[in-house]
């Protein structure tokens, strides 16, 4: 899929199957998303393991920090790694040293807002999701056969899907 042109203020809806993964690189980073489809996944905090489930089209939202082919790469691998193989998402407490040293940082749920003013990893509510300037704000909703995006100017990002 190449650019896409549209009004920031209006909301698009791309098709997503189970087996593709949805791409949007900017400037200085790189959002993946896939569908998480029916499943149990587990939240790993300091104190406590949550258990979130997931519908048929909830998502899981990887952010990169970075947009070179390496982290595209890192971005499919950490979606499959979540949503294939099972790997617990991981919470830091809000003063962990690894939180400035992450690279990239996950979230699952049917909706997702980017906020580049929180501190990586360190969220436990899957509704949010730190990410890089161009994103801030954006909204990405997983709707039936694909993905709705929100408060996003997609002129001025690269959109593309593979297999997963």
């Amino acid at each position: 899929m190449s650019k896409s042109s549209t009004d920031p203020d209006s909301d698009r809806t791309i098709a997503v199957d189970f087996d593709e993964i949805l791409y949007l690189c900017g400037r200085d980073g790189v959002i993946g998303i896939v569908k998480a489809g029916v499943g149990q996944w587990f939240i790993e905090t300091e104190d406590d393991e949550i258990a979130l489930f997931t519908e048929e089209d909830d998502l899981f939202v990887a952010s990169g920090f970075g947009t070179d082919e390496r982290m595209i790469e890192g971005v499919r691998c950490m979606l499959y790694l979540v949503r294939e193989i099972g790997s617990p998402l991981i919470v830091l407490s809000k003063n962990h040293p690894a939180s400035g040293r992450l690279r990239m940082v996950v979230s699952a749920g049917q909706e997702t807002t980017i906020d580049c003013g929180i501190m990586p990893g360190t969220h436990p509510e899957q509704d949010v999701l730190c990410g890089m300037e161009e994103f801030d704000g954006m909204r990405i909703t997983g709707v039936k056969d694909g993905v709705q995006l929100q408060n996003i100017d997609l002129s001025k990002i690269d959109m593309r899907k593979s297999r997963m």
